[in-house]
């Protein structure tokens, strides 16, 4: 049976692949090789297979390539955005500032302008009140003096008709009668010149009235430019401070926490702003507690600052000349031990790329571990550590500070590692994190 199979078989193949023979000729012979059916069958079929096994390797190491090439550039784009905006909002941070500065001093010059036109308004209505009190004064003086001079005519009167009635009357009673006449004439001008006076008088506190209305215009146009700078400077306090307030909640990290440490160990330039404080030693206005709160919103931002500075939020390779090539997590041993505990992150890269410091810290290990091969550990603030493994080159030693951006080694092969990666880890608290939280965090803020 299985005879019968194997000649249809080979009858079958016979008509696609004929027998072939290759001859040899040699001076004292000629031999040939005979190519049978199925012997040709068997070498198209290894010819095909390897022909294709070549077709998928290349097609794995073409879009291996492709892929490393892609995460290169993309790495190279995030950090250029990341680079872009931490210089936009440090320029944003120093514009703020300065139209802080400019809005307050022009809010003291308009707070000493609005001081001098207080002065003048009081000025003029301690000048109206006196004004009104002589005018009430004349006014007395006045109705006094007509009563006075209406009981004088009078008397004049009787006694004129008196001295007609009696043409021998002495002549003593008509040097009086004359007398008490040109009295009240002189006494007419006197209350005729007062009048004028008082006119005066009324005129000049009209012209205070409204030069005191003029000023309380001034003022109320001045607290509105004052609003209006005041709800710029906080809008712009506001919308530079959410981000960053997001950044450190995404992280896992407290904000309220972390400016709490940075004030009570202050060791970057600059200093908090101090508030303004009333030169009356009073109450203070709404104009000035609003100048205190974007200060303090000011004062925030650059605490902030310093905060981020001296946390982990950079990239350790910042050339972006890498892929990742394991994650923060469970993983299969890369040795074949089973699934073990990953507590960090691998960029792979090429033998000996620059590793930078992603914080500023202190150095605290330097040197060979187990496991980890030549590695660097820095301790930053707020209970916050990194750990850089299987270096090539060890840039730094035990009790160095370093900052941020500075070379602490090279990308190597070192220690229980298969190939040349960075094994990258952030420590808070004493615990492993996924640094890819704060990578991230950095990334959608800057």
């Amino acid at each position: 049976m299985l005879t019968r199979l194997a000649y249809r078989i080979h009858a079958k193949l016979e008509t696609v692949l004929p027998e072939q023979r290759l001859f040899l000729k040699s001076d004292s012979a000629t031999r040939f090789i005979r190519l049978r059916p199925g012997t040709q069958a068997l070498v198209l079929v290894v010819g095909a297979g390897m022909l294709v096994w070549t077709i998928f390797a290349s097609s794995i190491v073409v879009m291996d390539s492709i892929s490393a090439g892609s995460d290169e550039d993309q790495a190279g784009v995030q950090q250029a955005l990341f680079e872009e905006r931490l210089t936009g909002l440090s320029n944003d941070r120093d514009l703020r500032a300065e139209e802080a500065s400019r809005a307050q001093e022009r809010f003291n010059l308009a707070l000493a302008e609005v001081s001098k036109m207080q002065a003048r308004l009081l000025e003029s209505e301690d000048r109206r009140k006196e004004l009104e009190t002589g005018i009430d004064v004349i006014q007395n003086t006045l109705r006094r003096t007509i009563r006075e001079r209406d009981e004088a005519r009078a008397a004049a009167d009787r006694a004129t008709l008196a001295l007609t009635a009696q043409a021998g009357a002495p002549s003593t009673e008509l040097g009086r009668a004359r007398d008490a006449v040109a009295t009240l004439e002189i006494m007419s001008g006197a209350l005729g010149a007062t009048a004028r006076e008082r006119d005066e008088m009324v005129k000049m506190a009209d012209a205070a009235r409204n030069e005191a209305a003029n000023t309380l215009r001034a003022k109320q146009e001045l607290q509105l430019r004052n609003d209006a700078i005041f709800a710029r400077l906080e809008e712009a306090v506001t919308v530079s401070m959410e981000p960053l307030d997001r950044m450190f909640r995404a992280a896992g990290l407290s904000p309220d926490d972390l400016l709490d440490q940075v004030r009570r160990g202050y060791s970057g330039q600059g200093g908090p702003m101090t508030p303004i404080i009333s030169t009356k030693g009073g109450i203070l206005t709404p104009d000035e507690a609003r100048a205190n709160t974007i200060l303090q919103g000011l004062d925030r931002m650059n605490m902030y600052r310093l905060a981020a500075v001296k946390t982990p939020f950079a990239n350790p390779i910042p050339s972006g000349r890498y892929r990742f090539t394991s994650g923060f997590g469970t993983r299969d041993d890369p040795t074949g031990r089973g699934r073990r505990m990953h507590e960090g992150l691998d960029f792979a890269g090429a033998y000996g790329t620059p590793i930078e410091a992603t914080a500023d810290g202190t150095v605290i290990e330097a040197g060979w571990a187990n496991g980890y091969g030549r590695m660097v550990k820095i301790r930053h603030d707020f209970g916050v550590s990194t750990l850089y493994g299987h270096l090539s080159e060890i840039h730094v030693s035990v009790g160095q500070k370093v900052s941020r951006g500075d070379r602490i080694g090279d990308m190597g092969n070192s220690g229980r590692s298969t190939g040349t990666h960075l094994h990258y880890e952030v420590h808070v608290g004493g615990r492993p994190v996924n640094p890819m939280t704060f990578i991230k965090a950095a990334s959608d803020v800057f």
